[in-house]
């Protein structure tokens, strides 16, 4: 069957599709990771993203039950050069075109992706719309520039729990405030013993410490954090009390609590190849990354706070930490799924701020 992904800008790919027989919108991303394709699908973060694949033939190993990080897909679309219907991998329960049909995500292959990753590197991302089926060029052009923004929409709320629940452990009690949290930042939890209380985004302060937490983690989710205000007010109002911790929305929601600000990057880092610094000991780590907000650095000057990490093919802050109170986040993924474990030291340092050696 036919398909067409339009730009906001009038630029139209076409190709194949090999997903649902649907149609949807979303903001055009590309991810540049060679591997993680079933991470990259089922991981929160991407909700409401029109997903582009850097590398070339996709679905060559499959779709498996056990590396999902999440409970579906969230991602609004799914873009590939070459797309492989015959998986060769014993770990494999289902084809990728046949996990996109259940999901209900529109999908298209033979799409000249490096031509689309260069247009959205010189243009930066946009919203475009994906359709299947024998459609008008021009109306689907015309529904991408109608479609809405995901600047003020909520993505949140719809990747997240509605309600607590409780992974019991020998160790420290961690409160999880799901902003859209994958599976293995649990996995890296439970694997350090602790008892893990995972609560939704709106969760109050007073909640949180009801449930008498050793700390409180906020979690990597979707959309623009100036969108989860109270998320923000809840993380503001618990600076103090208990250590904090964040990655990637997580990171983004403790910085503004803490006085500082966001900006929108022209096309993001997703990825599994960045190379981050750490500003303590000089060591650069290769990364995990999903996401297409930053901290303004220069917002931090005269807050108790110090830019611990940089991300070295832009400078751009990936990790902060409090002068004073325990309190630190970063920006990429410490818990990888997909990516390199260079940063599973991280999860070490957020357990000795835990027992109070330091951070």
């Amino acid at each position: 069957m036919k398909a067409i992904l339009a730009l906001e800008d009038g630029k139209v790919f076409t190709g194949q599709s090999f997903g649902a027989a649907t149609e949807q919108w979303g903001e055009v991303v590309f991810n540049t990771g060679m591997t993680g394709y079933q991470e990259v699908l089922t991981d929160p973060s991407y909700a409401g993203q029109i997903v582009v694949m850097t590398y070339p033939l996709i679905g060559n190993y499959g779709i498996n039950r056990e590396d999902y990080e999440s409970k579906r897909s969230f991602v609004r679309g799914f873009v590939v050069r070459e797309y492989c219907d015959h998986p060769s991998n014993w770990r494999a329960s289902y084809r990728v075109g046949e996990f996109l049909t259940r999901a209900g995500v529109p999908s298209i292959s033979g799409v000249d992706t490096r031509a689309l990753t260069r247009h959205l590197r010189s243009y930066g991302t946009m919203r475009g719309y994906l359709a299947t089926g024998d459609v008008n060029p021009e109306e689907v052009v015309t529904r991408a520039r109608t479609s809405p923004q995901l600047s003020g929409l909520n993505l949140v709320d719809e990747v997240a729990t509605g309600e607590n629940y409780t992974i019991e452990g020998s160790g420290p009690r961690v409160v999880l405030v799901d902003l859209g949290a994958k599976h293995n930042i649990v996995r890296k939890l439970r694997d350090r013993d602790c008892t893990v209380i995972v609560v939704p985004p709106g969760t109050t302060a007073g909640e949180i410490n009801a449930l008498s937490p050793d700390s409180v983690f906020f979690s990597n989710g979707p959309g623009d954090p100036v969108d989860v205000q109270n998320t923000i007010k809840t993380s503001r109002r618990l600076i103090g009390t208990v250590p904090l911790f964040g990655i990637c929305l997580g990171h983004q929601v403790l910085s503004l609590a803490l006085g500082g600000k966001t900006y929108k990057m022209k096309f993001g880092h997703r990825g599994s190849n960045h190379p981050v610094k750490d500003m303590r000991t000089g060591r650069v780590y290769i990364t995990s990354h999903n996401h297409g907000y930053s901290v303004d650095e220069s917002s931090l000057a005269g807050l108790d706070v110090e830019v611990s990490h940089i991300n070295l093919n832009d400078n751009t802050v990936e990790g902060i930490r409090h002068k004073k109170l325990p309190i630190f986040a970063v920006q990429y993924h410490p818990e990888a799924s997909p990516g390199p474990h260079d940063s599973d030291y991280i999860f070490d340092q957020f357990m000795d701020m835990m027992r109070g050696e330091g951070q």
